[in-house]
């Protein structure tokens, strides 16, 4: 809740505005139940218990990789479903990629996460405490978060919207917006309906292919909209926003990797102020992708760097341990 909403709560049970500033704090301090609030009276804390809950997630899987100490979370709701989260550790801090929700409606095929399709959308709170989970269970600091795991945050774009203030809040976890990624597989409403509020972040569009009839072969949400409807929608926001733009493409062999494709991919980068994030595609068992060999991915990026664009090649992370969206959670799923 927002410090408004919780001085209107606290007015209706006549207590006095202050209190909501020390229930907000511990909220975001990881505090999970009303009776750890010492600093607040024993008949409110009862009063709280018995009216409200705390949003928070139970850890049913932990996986660390042997590698590079990548930590993936299978997560249960309080309802009973499960989504996923990593921890990812980097030289400048730790970095969690949250769910935003409990499966995925966008159905591309070369990812886990939708696989049975969008079974509801998750809170604000309920983002909030795969970070808070990830912070307790590893005595850190969270320093930088991506909107990247299961579902599409524009989807669910209210949510996505309060996660985005309260993480960002001063007087809560206080991680400034200039450090939160988020990525939609390409809801062009949605891109426009966040430029409206200019907020700081780093938007990520999950482009895949250069070209409509590659892009809606793999992402069903491309025949809703033209790669140059989402082009558009993309230069609409940087005017905005004067943010530069994430393309994230993933590398799929003999799909998208070929040299035409490069070319074309660096034709629609042209006028967009913009860094392209080369992804080796992540194997899943229901669909036969596979990723390019290393040289072959090092030879797509340097004819996009000749070709004038920026580009990077996304490491690795977690990768004995199935750290890609909607993995974990399918293959638990499939032994119960």
């Amino acid at each position: 809740m927002y410090v408004d909403e919780l001085v209107e709560l606290l007015g209706q049970l006549g207590q006095p505005k202050y209190r909501a500033g020390q229930i907000f704090r511990h909220l975001h301090s990881g505090i999970t139940a009303f009776d750890e609030m010492t600093d607040l009276p024993k008949s409110l804390r009862q009063t709280l218990d018995d009216q409200c809950y705390i949003a928070d997630v139970k850890i049913v899987r932990r996986l660390q990789s042997q590698i590079d100490g990548t930590v993936k979370y299978l997560y249960e709701l309080y309802d009973g479903e499960w989504i996923e989260s990593v921890l990812m550790k980097y030289e400048h801090g730790y970095t969690v990629c949250i769910s935003t929700q409990v499966g995925c409606r966008m159905g591309c095929s070369f990812c886990a996460s939708g696989l049975n399709g969008l079974l509801r959308d998750l809170t604000a709170s309920e983002m909030l405490a795969q970070i808070m989970a990830a912070e307790r269970d590893n005595n850190i600091r969270v320093s930088n978060v991506v909107m990247m795991g299961m579902g599409e945050p524009l989807d669910n774009f209210d949510q996505s919207i309060r996660f985005l203030k309260l993480v960002s809040d001063d007087n809560g976890m206080n991680i400034g917006l200039r450090h939160i990624s988020l990525s939609t597989s390409g809801v062009v409403t949605g891109i426009r309906k966040l430029a409206e509020y200019n907020l700081p972040i780093t938007l990520s569009i999950s482009l895949h292919a250069p070209n409509d009839a590659l892009r809606q072969s793999i992402m069903p949400v491309a025949r809703r909209w033209s790669v140059a409807e989402l082009l558009a929608a993309c230069k609409e926001y940087q005017q905005v926003t004067t943010r530069r733009i994430s393309f994230e493409y993933a590398l799929i062999e003999g799909v998208n990797d070929s040299k035409e494709c490069a070319a074309q991919l660096a034709k629609l980068m042209h006028g967009i102020l913009s860094h392209v994030n080369l992804i080796p595609a992540n194997p899943v068992k229901e669909n036969t992708f596979r990723k390019p060999d290393k040289q072959h991915i090092l030879q797509f990026r340097a004819e996009l760097e000749k070709l004038g664009v920026n580009a990077t090649v996304r490491r690795t992370l977690g990768a004995d341990i199935d750290a890609s969206c909607g993995q974990l959670r399918r293959k638990e799923k499939e032994v119960m």
